[in-house]
């Protein structure tokens, strides 16, 4: 599969591309896949799934890191394709979501869906996407990558193909009032409505549907957890009513501004990845939040954080921010992923005495600074960046996995920064000067003995 040249993706950075594209609001995997031939296929989809489920459940518990996916991938690639090979003319594969913390694995699978599609008769509603969200300094709101069965790809298309469908009547939709848990994934429901039998409900989730509008729901006031991921919705209205709720998925919408979560004092969760905010606003209520997804927006500035003491986890990757600032007051934060933005200088950490993984990937920084207080980070990503010197990092000791790859360092002893990590195991290089050492490997074996892993591989010993 090669190498991941973006560095390594936080267990829930990009929530969306990882736990919340393959499990519904409860975290637990409802992949559904269904035939309507019985033969081979029928007998293949559900270890299809298996393997998907076992490759992202143990990414997202960090059993496995990104780069030892590969294994996994090599086994679904080759049921995949001989699943593909013996599909039934009339049957009907669907497969809500897919997804996966490699990039290498996309491409892989999206090319065997490609070279397959000739192969395959195209039913009724006959699609499987792989679903992609690639990270580049410029494309903010762009780097949707999708691709279907029927051939119509648009690697340029924000959100699904159900996006030209027209919607259903709700009446035709039967809900089960003593369901505590409602799936509506793409069914292509246009409008909320009808949803007053759901007293029980303490999840929902709408995802992938042609919603405009949040509405109607002011009778589910047990609603726990809703998902409105990938919908047309452009604002954030009409929740007050959901007091109990702890999770709130808008992310792939068309919102421009954080708004009207005032009466959600107990959300802990927001996720709003892939839509047009501007500025972060509008939190100050949201005390209890411990993750903030705002991913591939349109974010220039760091602010309004101050209330978030709670907040342990915070994404903004994929903005166009250029200064680390505005931190101070996060104290409980954990994970902080600032990949490709543009930021020049690390600075504004020294707060986050109890960070633990900081992702600054693909930015412009020259070099390594302002981690003097920063002593429990166990993983450090300053991948593609323009660092010419690895400096100022000795007092990292619980440091576990280092990604330096896609930068500019050219000296042997720079290692010598690594060596009070005891329980270093991972990492990156490649594609710095070093690499073009005949000795690479073996140099890094000697300078840093606990490592088990160089790049992509490990070592064998």
């Amino acid at each position: 599969m090669g190498t991941n040249p973006s560095g390594p993706q936080p267990v829930a950075s990009n929530r969306t591309s990882l736990i919340n594209w393959v499990q519904t609001p409860k975290t637990k995997m409802k992949i559904k896949a269904k035939t309507k031939n019985k033969g081979k296929e029928e007998e293949l989809v559900p270890s299809f799934l298996q393997l998907l489920c076992d490759l992202t459940i143990h990414a997202e518990k960090k059993l496995i890191r990104p780069t030892e996916i590969p294994a996994f991938a090599d086994q679904l690639l080759l049921l995949l394709q001989h699943l593909l090979h013996h599909q039934a003319s009339n049957s009907v594969l669907l497969c809500s979501i897919v997804a996966t913390t490699s990039t290498g694995l996309a491409k892989r699978l999206s090319g065997v869906f490609t070279e397959n599609m000739a192969s395959l008769s195209v039913g009724e509603h006959q699609e499987m996407e792989v679903d992609r969200r690639g990270e580049s300094e410029e494309s903010g709101d762009d780097d949707t990558r999708r691709r279907s069965i029927n051939g119509d790809v648009d690697p340029n298309q924000p959100a699904s193909t159900s996006k030209e469908e027209s919607p259903v009547d709700m009446d035709t939709i039967t809900l089960d009032p003593e369901e505590e848990d409602v799936d509506l994934v793409h069914c292509r429901i246009g409008k909320i409505e009808g949803l007053e039998v759901l007293q029980k409900a303490k999840t929902l989730s709408l995802r992938q549907n042609l919603i405009k509008k949040i509405e109607n729901l002011e009778s589910l006031s047990l609603l726990r957890e809703l998902d409105l991921y990938d919908n047309q919705i452009r604002k954030l209205e009409n929740l007050s009513n959901l007091k109990e709720l702890e999770l709130l998925d808008v992310s792939f919408n068309i919102l421009r501004k954080v708004e009207n979560l005032e009466e959600l004092t107990k959300i802990k969760k927001l996720f709003l990845v892939h839509n047009k905010v501007t500025a972060i606003s509008n939190m100050d209520h949201l005390t209890s939040l411990e993750m903030l997804e705002l991913g591939s927006n349109r974010i220039r500035v760091i602010e309004n954080l101050d209330a978030l003491s709670s907040l342990q986890s915070l994404f903004l990757g994929t903005n166009k921010i250029t200064k680390l600032q505005n931190l101070d007051s996060l104290h409980n934060l954990t994970v902080l992923s600032i990949q490709s933005n543009r930021i020049t200088k690390i600075e504004g950490l020294q707060n986050l005495i109890n960070l633990k993984e900081l992702y600054l990937s693909h930015n412009g920084i020259e070099v390594l600074e302002g981690l003097e207080n920063n002593k429990k980070l166990s993983t450090l990503d300053v991948a593609a960046n323009r660092v010419k010197k690895i400096e100022n990092i000795s007092h990292l000791t619980e440091l576990q996995e280092f990604w330096m790859n896609d930068n500019q360092i050219d000296n042997w002893s720079d290692l010598d920064e690594l060596k009070n990590a005891k329980s270093l195991e991972t990492v990156y290089l490649e594609r710095n000067p070093l690499q073009k050492d005949p000795q690479y490997r073996r140099k890094i074996m000697l300078a840093l003995p606990t490592v088990r892993q160089i790049d992509a591989t490990f070592i064998r010993f």
